[in-house]
């Protein structure tokens, strides 16, 4: 029994160490932790008007040529003449020297270049410059058809078309010219 007692008078100091740990209940957090849960009205409010504001959308040069829009060029071309502007289209394959002497519309292959009425307009005045001068050439020469002197000429005028200009082969299919 004394060894019960001593035994006991031992733990007894120990025991008193011992206790429970103080619980505190909190039924709100604290400020910080409000901050770091967050509430993020304001700033999802100001995504949705964001997202909701028209704006440009970007583009990149490629789907800007693609739409037919180009950027303004750097050189002023106010002074470009029909033949410069029949170059260029030509060079867009937007239209092409056809077999038979005259400009054609391919807009359908056209690339980088927007068709328009001015494109129209100049088509029409350049193929009809070219029947009279075929015209001309044949009241010129009495004994040859205007036929003959179109395709003389259209052979000539072949070899100065720009190079990488839309042209028609013989066989009706389109290509660029190679230099």
């Amino acid at each position: 029994m004394k060894r019960l007692a001593l035994l006991w008078l031992a733990l007894v100091p120990t025991l008193a160490c011992l206790s429970a740990p103080p619980i505190v209940v909190v039924d709100r957090a604290t400020v910080l932790e409000e901050e770091a849960s967050g509430s993020f009205d304001d700033i999802e409010r100001q995504l949705l008007r964001a997202g909701l504001a028209a704006r440009p959308v970007p583009l990149t040069p490629a789907q800007l040529e693609a739409l037919g829009l180009l950027p303004p060029p750097l050189v002023d071309h106010t002074g470009r003449t029909a033949a410069d502007q029949v170059d260029s289209l030509l060079v867009a394959h937007c239209i092409g020297e056809g077999s038979d002497g005259l400009l054609a519309d391919t807009r359908s292959s056209c690339h980088g270049l927007a068709w328009s009425e001015e494109t129209e307009r100049l088509v029409d005045q350049v193929n009809q410059a070219r029947a009279l001068l075929w015209r001309w050439m044949q009241s010129q020469r009495p004994g040859i058809s205007v036929d003959e002197l179109r395709r003389a000429w259209q052979r000539v005028h072949a070899r100065g078309v720009v190079c990488g200009g839309w042209r028609q082969r013989e066989d009706g299919s389109w290509e660029a010219k190679q230099c």
